[in-house]
């Protein structure tokens, strides 16, 4: 496909056009490109090299994203491209996002192709994922638009590191959201991601203020970095603050990988002790990932404490939700945004040529 005119930028009087996606504000030359890679100056204008280029195409079970109250059990047709505005060091998905080899971007699609193609398989929703959505937001804004037209609902997996403008026009086409709140210091952000902790937590407080998207967050916990008793209690009572108790929030195990490869993996002794700080400070939906724990895959009702939605990883084994997404046992409401009844995806994951 041809280069692809970008928006969100600037020229600045020395001659340099600035991005204006993200705090980064990429300033460019001629041929430059910005930290994400897929942002390029070309003459006088900036373009969006991976416009209709993805790293392929695969549905998997909206759990996976992780998504667990948003339509249970339903199929989601996810997809990426490459690079992103952070250069996390214990990037899990280093080999897209770190990437700089275009050559294994071999799946072209117009937005429309990749709507079609949802529809086609079933799939309720749509997931901007793998690495940041954020960089790709013009393709991403297209899709959408195309998935709306077929009542198809776009998910955006994202690190929430954007700009006001670009973030008004980015989440006004997404339905939901996990963001990646890597840490609750700024010296974690800086030190292990280069971005910065603020521009994240005024991104949520907008999402939920402004917006109407659903939002669940996860947090990649990593031994000795951002696993202490005091900054869980302090990041779970921000979001209980700021977001509200209903706020869903995935604690992941890390694994050593890219630049980290010298730490240890996260034990499961403690993702039990994180989600229960969470739970101690008044959050009701506390999840687990990347590890094989029941209740950490279940969600409780906030007021009976009755198991109603059980997991087996990403397979659904038990659903108590009548209708309404109401508990059967007392009738309270269950935040999020369901179907009448849960879908069948199960566990697989099924890649697909678009």
């Amino acid at each position: 496909m041809d280069l692809f005119r970008a928006e969100y930028w600037h020229l600045n009087p020395d001659g340099k056009i600035e991005c204006e996606v993200c705090p980064r504000a990429c300033k460019l030359k001629d041929g430059q490109r910005g930290l994400c890679f897929v942002r390029q100056r070309i003459g006088s204008q900036m373009v969006l090299t991976t416009y209709g280029r993805s790293s392929g195409f695969c549905i998997d079970p909206v759990e996976k994203k992780p998504l667990n109250h948003f339509y249970p059990g339903s199929p989601i047709l996810s997809f990426g491209t490459a690079g992103c505005n952070l250069s996390c060091k214990f990037c899990q998905n280093w080999d897209l996002a770190a990437s700089k080899d275009f050559d294994r971007m071999t799946d072209k699609a117009s937005p429309m192709a990749i709507a079609q193609a949802a529809k086609d398989h079933g799939c309720s929703s749509v997931a901007l994922t793998y690495n940041d959505p954020v960089i790709f937001l013009e393709y991403g804004r297209d899709v959408a638009r195309a998935c709306h037209e077929l009542g198809i609902k776009v998910v955006a997996v994202t690190n929430a590191y954007i700009w006001k403008q670009a973030r008004k026009d980015f989440f006004s086409f997404i339905d939901a959201a996990n963001v990646d709140l890597k840490a609750f210091t700024n010296d974690f952000y800086k030190t292990l991601t280069g971005g910065d902790l603020q521009t994240v937590l005024d991104t949520l407080v907008y999402l939920k203020q402004e917006t109407n998207v659903w939002i669940e967050l996860t947090t990649l916990i990593i031994p000795g970095e951002n696993d202490s008793k005091k900054e869980l209690t302090e990041l779970s009572q921000w979001v209980v603050k700021e977001l509200g108790p209903e706020t869903p929030i995935h604690f992941s195990a890390f694994h050593p990988d890219f630049k980290m490869r010298g730490k240890s993996a996260t034990s499961l002794d403690t993702l039990v002790a994180a989600r229960e700080i969470a739970l101690d400070q008044g959050l009701f939906y506390v999840y687990t990932g990347n590890v094989y724990y029941s209740p950490g895959d279940t969600t409780y009702c906030k007021s009976c404490g009755k198991p109603l939605i059980e997991r087996d990883w990403y397979n659904l084994t038990f659903y108590r939700l009548d209708p309404n997404a109401n508990c059967i046992y007392c009738g309270t409401k269950i935040a999020g945004r369901f179907a009448s009844t849960h879908g069948h995806w199960g566990s697989k994951r099924r890649p697909i040529r678009v």
